[in-house]
């Protein structure tokens, strides 16, 4: 799990649960994306909730969910 802190204090990271996120103080938890089924069982990762684009489809939710996740990462969390 990475975690970035900005000179400002303020962390930045892609939820998971290895880490207890809460003993770093109040959290602001926001949806980045939604990975959802396609009528033809496909798989979309829309990641409009932060201007990004929609990546497949894909034929493994899993795999849209490591697509979702590198895009969040280089694009988001590691944005200059």
């Amino acid at each position: 799990m990475q975690i970035l802190i900005d000179p400002g204090g303020t962390v930045r990271c892609l939820y998971g649960e290895a880490i207890a996120l809460a003993t770093l103080g109040p959290l602001q938890i926001a949806r980045a994306s939604h990975v959802e089924p396609t009528a033809s069982g496909q798989w979309l990762a829309d990641l409009s909730p932060l201007a990004g684009p929609v990546l497949g489809p894909f034929v493994c939710r899993s795999e849209a969910l490591a697509a979702e996740e590198a895009w969040i990462t280089q694009h988001w969390l590691l944005r200059s």
